[in-house]
């Protein structure tokens, strides 16, 4: 299709290419116009219709707006911004330069500048960061005709009507009521017969992740937020809730994967760019592996005495990884979820104890049964007892697993308690902890019954 889009912009066929842009979602306009070449993307964005065109723009991606934004002339930035819900345009700005936000800000009207302002003055990672304050508010006395005459009036312009929120004259949340609850209603009912009283809601400075899960959790189109004087002050959306959660499990990834998060996408972030976020993690790595590195040094001689020791400390090493990484991308998912709290702590551990006995046990016994079997000649060349070298190896590998799995169970969790991102700790720090335990028990347990 972006082939088709092309070749109807080279022959000027633009009757067809705007009838062909109009009749897809924003969401997949938003992706042609993210892979089109840059010199194209402003006469296809002045193209879409005026429905169309405030929804693409909202769902494109961070490069393509910037550009876009640098594009347009003053009264087109501003009548971008006009059809923008206030959330979508706080996005936008977070992910802009200085200079394109002052240039956003000088299109805002006053007004708008002002909530703008308020909105980036919340935390980050809080509530009132990704609520939008257009929301339907009603009165406990109004009557359901009423209600409806009052939305009909101000809902154009509100990210929902589905939910509204009763207030009283200082604000204060006082319930909720459906629209399909005021359908179903009399006219002349009022609101606080029919309105729900017992409303969960979210605090500003609540973190967004735990809100996004709340709105999972209950299944809700939308949550209100209020200050810490019980004043509604907006509401957070299921799709900003949804976006949230990728954002989150997207970090966590690149966490785990011991990379800097980036918010910008991989096609169109340079080498040097992505090579900034990578190598600190990478430099960190290689230095933490001179433990490793020390550990078999001082070895040396047992080494020397017994040469076939040297093969398996890949596998102890991988396979301790391996089950240390199982359990703490668990835990790290349990965490985000909320399905595991930092009150957990000893039940997990006291789980991932049993688990780590017989995965330990399992894997100790197939290795004893494959050495004696598939390296057993290799062993006896080097002058050694079979059994003896399995059961070193064997003994090894049961209680790596086990402190793995425990370390990769509690790392994440303390990790939380003490106000860390869960993730950061999974593989490079589990992994570097894992090895120099492997080793040290390998060789301790060679010394004892290989009499090295």
């Amino acid at each position: 299709m972006l082939e088709q889009i092309v070749n109807l912009l080279e022959t000027k066929n633009y009757p067809a290419l705007k009838s062909l842009l109009n009749s897809l979602e924003p969401v997949d306009i938003a992706a042609l116009l993210d892979e089109a070449p840059q010199e194209h993307l402003l006469l296809l964005y002045r193209i879409l219709s005026k429905e169309n065109a405030a929804d693409t723009f909202v769902e494109m991606d961070s490069v393509s707006q910037e550009v876009l934004i640098r594009s347009f002339k003053d009264n087109e930035l501003k009548a971008v911004l006009d059809e923008l819900f206030l959330d979508d345009t706080i996005d936008i700005i977070e992910e802009m330069p200085a200079n394109v936000v002052k240039r956003i800000l000088q299109q805002s009207d006053p007004e708008t500048r002002v909530k703008i302002n308020e909105l980036l003055n919340y935390p980050k990672d809080s509530a009132g960061s990704i609520m939008t304050i257009e929301y339907v508010s009603l009165k406990k006395d109004m009557t359901v005709k009423k209600a409806i005459d009052h939305i009909r009036v101000t809902g154009v312009d509100k990210e929902t009507i589905y939910t509204c929120y009763v207030t009283d004259s200082h604000r204060k949340l006082l319930g909720l009521v459906s629209v399909r609850a005021l359908l179903l209603a009399g006219n002349h009912t009022l609101i606080e017969d029919i309105m729900e009283t017992n409303v969960i809601f979210a605090n500003t400075l609540d973190d967004k992740e735990d809100v996004a899960n709340k709105i999972n959790k209950y299944d809700f189109l939308a949550l209100p937020v209020v200050d810490n004087e019980n004043r509604l002050v907006g509401i957070v959306t299921v799709d900003d809730a949804i976006d949230v959660m990728h954002e989150e499990t997207t970090e966590d990834i690149e966490l785990m994967a011991a990379i800097v998060p980036s918010d910008r996408p991989y096609l169109k972030t340079s080498a040097w760019e992505i090579w900034k976020k990578r190598i600190p993690w990478l430099m960190l790595l290689m230095i933490s592996s001179t433990f490793t590195g020390k550990i078999i040094s001082s070895f040396e001689d047992a080494l020397q005495v017994c040469v076939i020791l040297t093969a398996f400390i890949p596998m102890l090493m991988g396979t301790g990884g391996n089950a240390g990484g199982q359990t703490s991308a668990t835990i790290i998912r349990g965490l985000s979820t909320d399905e595991i709290r930092l009150s957990d702590i000893w039940k997990t551990l006291l789980k991932e104890f049993s688990v780590s006995i017989i995965c330990g046990l399992t894997l100790a016994i197939v290795n004893f049964i494959k050495i004696l079997v598939l390296d057993k000649g290799d062993i006896i060349a080097s002058g050694q007892n079979p059994i003896t070298v399995a059961v070193v190896v064997c003994l090894t590998l049961f209680f790596t697993v086990t402190i793995a799995k425990l370390v990769g169970c509690s790392l994440p969790i303390i990790a939380k308690k003490m106000g860390f991102d869960p993730a950061v700790v999974a593989s490079p720090f589990i992994t570097t902890i894992v090895d120099a335990c492997a080793l040290l028990i390998y060789f301790e347990i060679a010394k004892i019954l290989l009499h090295l």
